[in-house]
């Protein structure tokens, strides 16, 4: 615990079991009250290697549920297990553990209720390996959203999040989209409440373990992310009422 903030880190899995262990093994337990392991229906050992590892809150999914899908059984659970601090961490090394408790200070001392692990402050993302197409599509696309946002993030795009109680017990994330544009979709509820996000720089990983989504489905996503960027606007003018919100 923090400032007697209870810390769960939530691990949102998808054939992880390469790089589970070595993931687990730098969680700092000496913060980290609860760890829970959420498998979307791997076709890997990615349950045996939590099991044997010694993770003691692991949900299966019996039918792959997507990464939007995976998140909300992580949410879920930690609020159920009465997390005042939660943070999401792929179980892939691709954002090293080292981080959670510099992210779990910013939130238990009230600073920011929202932290998010950056790659593009300083030069963490092409240092580690990020393709030069997914860095342009990331600048473009975080350049559209801090306009039609009216915010002034580095990226929208990390998967290393942590969020205080509150701030998921206050947005429905329950009803975003089951795919990766579940990422978005919060942010722009989080920054529709009038919550303010805090970012730390964060060096990352890219290697054949790492997941990552191929040219079409970054397209894809891509045009998601503009979606949500125009109804947050639109709805921000009274224009449309979305569930989102």
């Amino acid at each position: 615990m923090l400032n007697n903030k209870k810390i769960v880190v939530v691990l949102p899995a998808y054939n992880a079991a390469k790089t589970l262990e070595k993931t687990y093994n730098e969680i700092p337990s000496d913060i980290v009250d609860e760890v829970v392991l959420v498998d979307d229906s791997s076709k890997d050992d990615t349950i045996e290697v939590g099991r044997r590892i010694g993770i003691k809150h692991i949900i299966k999914h019996d039918k792959n549920k997507g990464y939007g899908g995976n998140q909300k059984s992580c949410y879920n659970k930690a609020l159920e297990l009465g997390a005042d601090i939660v943070i999401m961490l792929h179980p892939d090394y691709q954002y090293t553990p080292l981080l959670i408790p510099s992210m779990s200070h910013i939130i238990a001392s009230g600073l920011y209720p929202v932290v998010l692990g950056s790659r593009i402050l300083g030069k963490g993302a092409l240092n580690g390996g990020m393709p030069i197409y997914k860095y342009i599509f990331n600048r473009f696309l975080t350049l559209i959203e801090n306009i039609l946002l009216n915010q002034k993030l580095s990226e929208y795009h990390t998967g290393y999040r942590a969020f205080s109680k509150d701030v998921l017990m206050a947005i429905n994330y329950n009803n975003n989209n089951d795919d990766f544009i579940f990422d978005n979709e919060m942010l722009s509820q989080i920054f529709m409440k009038g919550y303010e996000i805090a970012e730390i720089t964060c060096p990352t990983k890219y290697f054949e373990e790492a997941s990552s989504i191929n040219f079409s489905r970054s397209l894809k996503y891509g045009l998601g992310v503009l979606r949500v960027a125009i109804i947050h606007r639109f709805h921000k003018w009274k224009l449309v009422k979305s569930k989102l919100y």
